[in-house]
């Protein structure tokens, strides 16, 4: 093997890694989301929930849905993808999402039992 073959096979190796998306998380059954997000991060702040995702550069609120859910005073909240971030980059990246309340349906003082995974942040 000579060494220019040796270098573009390790660049092949590392941009197949590179691009490799986290298998998905499932979400139980007959749950309306099929897939929940797993989430760096998760703000509850005065006025907004706050979700840190992993992000390629083109990550927005827009590319996300929401399904709130009430039974008696439990209310849960999932965040579930619905547009796939298409930008290419090299570095692993992530992007924090701030929903406020209102925009959620809830109020400030609710508790909120959030469904999504929370996963470590692979980057440095």
């Amino acid at each position: 093997m000579t060494r220019r073959f040796l270098m573009m096979a390790s660049v092949a190796l590392l941009a197949g890694c590179a691009t490799v998306p986290p298998p998905p998380i499932l979400a139980p059954s007959g749950h309306p989301l099929g897939e929940l997000e797993p989430l760096y991060a998760a703000d509850a702040g005065r006025r907004e929930l706050t979700i840190k995702v992993a992000s390629n550069g083109c990550t927005t609120k827009a590319d996300f849905a929401f399904y709130v859910e009430r039974r008696g005073e439990a209310v849960t909240l999932a965040f579930g993808r619905t547009r796939v971030d298409g930008c290419q980059s090299l570095g692993v990246g992530h992007v924090e999402l701030a929903f406020s309340y209102a925009e959620l349906g809830l109020e400030p003082r609710d508790p909120v039992f959030l469904l999504n995974p929370l996963v470590p942040w692979p980057g440095l």
